[in-house]
């Protein structure tokens, strides 16, 4: 092999060893960046439909972002945050979940209130337009309630019957779920006759039109605050874009969209 041979050999060499650690080198940028877009939500179970509209909006209005959703009852969430679970925001379906998290040490700043939900109560096959007297009814076996102790709207619809005086009557009828979605699940599979759900849940795409249901009134159930709170990571910017969003102005007509009261006044 003469000296020429040898030194195009070397350069060949050269420039593929160039490419390759280049294209080596180009790579974790890549990911860095895609994973840098993508904020992780932790979402109360009643958010489920409003906040998929929320996030296809906001990654329609900016380009380049993505929002993960995790939805379970609020009290389940805390706990896998407590225990180190990476998510960047906690949606919450009431305020003191939020508080919590602040108070353990897990959360950024302070927590706000982003929209008011309601309960109603719900049946695939019975007349619900009694109210809360259908509780009584004696066709009405087992009542479908979320956790108290994991689920806000459970724990609000234990007060509004026990507000009413009608609980020590119905206790024994009523079956609990881990949230609101599964309690409307127990409704609707017939595993209950009524369950106490989300007003938002029973005016979503998966129950309209597959049931009945009585919204329960200020006087029976005060609209229930809920807050969120940044969670403590490296996304905390991200995620206060996010959080913004949902309560800005623009926000107002998909909260109502889905039953729920609107922080922001007209």
């Amino acid at each position: 092999m003469n000296k020429l041979t040898q030194l195009k050999l070397v350069l060949s060499i050269f420039l593929i060893s160039f490419v390759i650690f280049s294209c080596k080198k180009k790579q974790p940028d890549s990911k860095n960046n895609h994973e840098s877009s993508v904020i992780s939500v932790a979402a109360a179970a009643n958010l489920r439909d409003v906040l998929e509209e929320f996030k296809d909006a906001y990654v329609k209005e900016n380009s380049g972002r993505k929002v993960e959703i995790t939805y379970a009852s609020s009290g389940l969430l805390v706990q896998q945050i407590i225990n180190g679970a990476p998510f960047d925001l906690f949606l919450s379906a009431d305020s003191s979940f939020p508080e919590k998290l602040k108070d353990t040490h897990k959360a950024f700043g302070n927590s706000s209130v982003y929209t008011y939900g309601r309960i109603a109560l719900w049946s695939s096959n019975l007349d619900v337009s009694e109210g809360l007297k259908l509780v009584l009814n004696p066709k009405v076996k087992k009542i479908a309630i979320a956790n108290p102790k994991l689920a806000p709207y459970g724990k609000n619809a234990v007060e509004a019957l026990k507000k009413s005086g009608f609980y020590t009557m119905i206790e024994h009828k009523i079956v609990w779920a881990e949230n609101i979605n599964q309690a409307a699940q127990f409704a609707s599979s017939g595993n209950a006759d009524i369950a106490f759900v989300a007003l938002s849940n029973v005016i979503g795409k998966e129950m309209t039109g597959k049931g009945k249901f009585y919204e329960l009134s200020e006087q029976e159930s005060s609209p229930i605050p809920q807050s969120g709170i940044i969670l403590k990571g490296k996304k905390t910017t991200e995620a206060q874009l996010f959080f913004d969003f949902i309560k800005s102005e623009k926000a107002i007509k998909i909260w109502k969209k889905y039953g729920y009261k609107p922080v922001i006044k007209f």
